[in-house]
């Protein structure tokens, strides 16, 4: 088993040396090429200078490169940082700047758009670009290097690592601030792809569609777990949802990882026959997915299991639910991964009852290092863990979610929201889950986000904020449906209707706090 992350891949060539690894559009990878490619790479980036534990950022769409890299990086020592390759220039340099990245591998393009001006990022010591350079080098205070010169370095040989060292910087947007640093040990990312994949029962034969961000811990967890199984990762920047739909025809993809918005789409659309027979699982994380978004999948891909989870990018991932148990509680997020412990506790601490509302707090190899550089944050999420024997002089530290959630009699777990999305109207706490889970059940809506906009009277008004499915919406039959399933302080005071996508946030859940900001004069002073 391996202990560092790239041994990965190293372990696969061995075993299946002409098994593809990775498939980007037209092009196959075997495990052979692939590990020769990472130590290649790791070589190339020790001859650029890279240190022990210092961060290389790749800023890519998918394809072998930024495969290559993160792992690369990883060989020879340093910690990747995979940047969504949707951010915009400002919060690229949010990121390189706020954890030293040395190196950068980039497309040119990319890089003209960033502007890397030495002054602003003094850290930042190698350039390296995928295509061709196009334009004169830049000053010598930033070299630029090839890919290709990259895989051809000689550099020394890398420092020793351990399964504590860093792996990894994933930046993960925060309820208010600028994106935080969440660090990963080797440890961290082997423990959580050896959980994931016992769970999902990966194989050899499976073929995963990655279709998320690498910056994501979901979407970065479809290559290790293939890693893992020896099987293969299809690679895929898609634009519409009907083309993943082909793309799991076209490649007999078995294993699909998607976030609640992208399931949503999935669910409307019809499924070719080879589609249906190819896919074996799909999984859903990153928020709830709405029962009847449930419900329509399954009706769609009979022959799928589907796997419920819950995660976080401070424990990767802390749930999941057994598929034998989707017809008993399909709302369920289900009970701890192998190699956790998941417990509901109360403000101070002490154990909730069950059916008592409690915040989950994980424990175990999969919680994350802290926050780079942010101690003040890292001590708000990273406590003690709460009822430990207090013989042991060392204290250990579990992730504190700040997420609701409750337990039932038989300890399955039921999420109810984020502490820091609770809608606070009338004198109650409630939760956008709840309200969002019936404005899907209408069977009205295509997206919906339910946000807590501030009013005069009640605190905060419930505000739905929709994109329909169809062009003949009725507001009034959609506030009555509500009616008929919610109390009346839960119950929209307003619609508001978007004919396009409602927005995202890089990692692809609905921004809701970004909604809630463009709508916060909604309700003016003395208005009802």
């Amino acid at each position: 088993m391996a202990t560092l992350l790239h041994e990965l891949i190293l372990e696969q060539a061995s075993r299946r040396p002409d098994a593809a690894a990775i498939v980007h559009r037209q092009a196959v990878l075997d495990y052979a090429g692939l590990a020769r490619q990472v130590q290649a790479a790791a070589r190339g980036l020790l001859a650029l200078g890279l240190k022990r534990s210092e961060r290389v950022a790749i800023y890519l769409p998918k394809q072998f490169e930024a495969v290559v890299a993160l792992f690369a990086a990883a060989s020879a020592g340093g910690v990747f940082v995979p940047i969504n390759p949707l951010l915009k220039p400002e919060q690229v340099g949010h990121i390189l700047r706020d954890c030293d990245v040395k190196i950068l591998v980039t497309a040119r393009a990319r890089a003209d758009r960033l502007n890397l001006d030495p002054a602003v990022f003094p850290d930042l010591r190698a350039l390296v670009l995928v295509d061709q350079p196009d334009s004169p080098a830049e000053p010598d205070s930033l070299p630029i290097a090839r890919w290709q010169d990259v895989l051809t370095g000689s550099g020394q040989t890398p420092a020793r690592v351990i399964d504590l060292d860093m792996a990894a910087i994933l930046y993960t947007s925060g309820s208010t601030g600028k994106p935080k640093g969440v660090v990963l040990s080797h440890r961290n990312l082997l423990a959580g792809a050896y959980s994931v994949a016992s769970y999902l029962a990966n194989r050899p034969d499976d073929r995963l569609l990655a279709v998320l961000p690498f910056s994501f811990d979901y979407g970065l967890s479809q290559l290790t777990t293939a890693f893992v199984a020896g099987a293969r990762a299809v690679l895929m920047d898609y634009l519409l949802a009907r083309d993943v739909v082909t793309a799991v025809a076209r490649e007999r993809i078995t294993g699909l990882a998607a976030v609640p918005p992208m399931w949503v789409q999935l669910a409307q659309l019809d499924w070719p026959r080879e589609a249906i027979e190819s896919l074996r699982y799909f999984t859903n994380s990153g928020g709830a997915m709405p029962r009847a978004t449930l419900d329509a999948l399954r009706r769609r891909l009979p022959k799928t299991t589907p796997y419920l989870m819950y995660g976080l990018t401070e424990a990767f991932r802390s749930t999941y639910l057994p598929p034998e148990e989707i017809d008993r509680r399909p709302d369920s997020i289900g009970k701890a991964i192998p190699n956790a412990e998941i417990l509901v506790v109360r403000e101070d601490g002490s154990p909730c009852a069950p059916g008592e509302p409690g915040e989950l707090v994980h424990r175990g190899s999969l919680v994350a290092q802290g926050y780079w550089n942010d101690p003040e944050k890292t001590a708000e999420r990273f406590r003690p863990l709460p009822g430990q024997n207090p013989a042991l002089p060392l204290v250990e530290l579990a992730v504190w979610s700040g997420d609701t959630v409750r337990a039932d009699d038989e300890g399955f777990l039921y999420f109810i929201g984020r502490k820091d999305d609770m809608i606070k109207t009338s004198g109650y706490r409630v939760s956008p889950t709840e309200i969002e889970e019936v404005l899907y059940d209408s069977g009205q809506v295509a997206e919906a986000a339910a946000i807590g906009v501030p009013h005069w009277g009640l605190g905060q008004a419930v505000v739905g904020v929709v994109k329909p499915l169809w062009d003949a919406f009725d507001e009034a039959q959609l506030i009555n449906h509500c009616k008929l399933r919610l109390p009346n302080f839960m119950v929209p005071l307003q619609i508001v209707l978007r004919r396009a996508d409602l927005p995202r946030n890089p990692n692809g859940k609905i921004d809701r706090k970004l909604l809630a900001g463009e709508l916060g004069e909604l309700f003016s002073e003395g208005e009802a």
